[in-house]
């Protein structure tokens, strides 16, 4: 089933009428496993028009792309009509033709208009979101701030940082992905509580993964950005190369080619051979998580961790670092966390949970525990609708 977000839908699901000011059309193949079939049965005498504005590519497979596609079908679920509005790819970096691109799409949406605007492209169209936010009711949708991002010179992140501060201000309201990041917008970016929304993303259930590998099968699965500490994992590895296990590296290398090297030439430099696998983008990952034992992911930062979700719906035992909304997310009795970029402690939790078979089967137990407690993508929408209903009304 094919879906095209950007016109008015007809309750059967077929497009109808004209494409909104501004927007483009985007199709699901809703043989996508990751996307549910919307139901169109959810109608409003005057249906609520959203345009979420999004840089770059939204098929791009990453979990914040994923929060998207799933937060538009649902929305659509819900009645609310989404028209995506699109930006330039080079966010959070944009040129200056990209600006006055974004400034155009703005300008060009009528007063009043109902705006949710990804923060990937947000944080940093603080002129944007100040001339426009008193006449557009803007959300805000941060996933995490971008000042947070490794590997930025300290300058960087205080531009960022100023920018995303400028550019929630002008918003009507924000929407996080976790209680950790909603803390730390009140208390790094001044962001009154009042204004900020938690919608957690929602997690489909899946049949647990047998965890019966020999050799384990060490499973990571994110982009190939310093952020997400591989290398801290390649140097944890190392250490207990004498273990029994192989590892896989599923995530993009486009977003960093120049980290991606490194990570390579990292691996070579230990000699790994084929224990460690750069796997490479993947969009459909249910094969990937099922033949896993262990999910391993040591990031900096999170500001959710959509896939340490997914890893504990197919009751993987996880072994992470202690960084934002990660504990969250990964209760004591499913996983081991290190202090992030720690490799010692990495390390020693690695090993632990491949000499003792009773603690990962214990864990891979509690990881089944908390994947029945995993909110649903229905819970996602439900709550942004709201308040898109609370926005309009005001």
């Amino acid at each position: 089933m094919r879906v095209t977000v950007g016109f008015d839908m007809a309750e059967n699901g077929t497009a109808q009428g004209p494409i909104r000011q501004g927007a483009t059309p985007v199709s699901f193949d809703y043989n996508d496993p990751l996307l549910s079939p919307p139901d169109f049965s959810v109608t409003s005498d005057s249906p609520t028009t959203v345009h979420f504005a999004i840089p770059g590519d939204l098929q791009t497979l990453t979990g914040g792309y994923g929060y998207d596609r799933r937060l538009i079908v649902g929305l659509q679920q819900q009645g609310v009509q989404v028209a995506v509005l699109p930006l330039s790819g080079l966010y959070p970096m944009p040129d200056a033709a990209a600006t006055a691109d974004a400034e155009a799409r703005f300008a060009a949406l009528p007063d009043g208009s109902l705006v949710i605007a990804d923060g990937l492209a947000f944080g940093v169209m603080d002129d944007i979101a100040e001339r426009h936010g008193k006449r557009l009711n803007i959300i805000a949708l941060c996933h995490h701030p971008l000042a947070l991002e490794a590997g930025l010179t300290q300058e960087r992140a205080r531009i960022l940082h100023e920018s995303e501060k400028r550019a929630l201000d002008a918003a009507v309201a924000v929407v996080v992905t976790s209680a950790a990041t909603a803390t730390l917008l009140t208390q790094q970016f001044a962001i009154p509580v009042a204004k900020i929304t938690i919608a957690p993303p929602g997690t489909d259930p899946q049949t647990f993964a047998p965890c019966k590998g020999n050799p384990p099968v060490l499973l990571t699965v994110a982009t190939l950005i310093p952020r997400k500490a591989h290398d801290v994992l390649i140097d944890a590895l190392a250490q207990i190369r004498h273990l029994p296990w192989v590892a896989r590296f599923v995530g993009g290398a486009q977003f960093d080619p120049q980290w991606t090297a490194h990570l390579q030439d990292k691996v070579n430099s230990y000699r790994f051979g084929e224990r460690i696998q750069f796997v490479g983008g993947v969009a459909e990952l249910h094969d990937e998580y099922a033949s896993a034992d262990v999910f391993v992911l040591p990031s900096l930062f999170e500001g959710y961790g959509m896939v340490f979700a997914e890893a504990l719906s197919f009751g993987l035992p996880v072994v992470a670092a202690r960084a934002g909304a990660v504990p969250d997310v990964v209760p004591d009795t499913a996983g081991l966390l290190a202090p992030p970029g720690d490799v010692d402690a990495l390390a020693d939790a690695l090993t632990s949970i491949l000499k003792d078979t009773a603690l990962r089967n214990r864990l891979q137990q509690g990881a089944q525990q908390a994947a029945a407690k995993l909110p649903a993508w229905n819970d996602t929408a439900k709550i942004v609708a709201q308040l898109i209903k609370e926005v309009t009304n005001r």
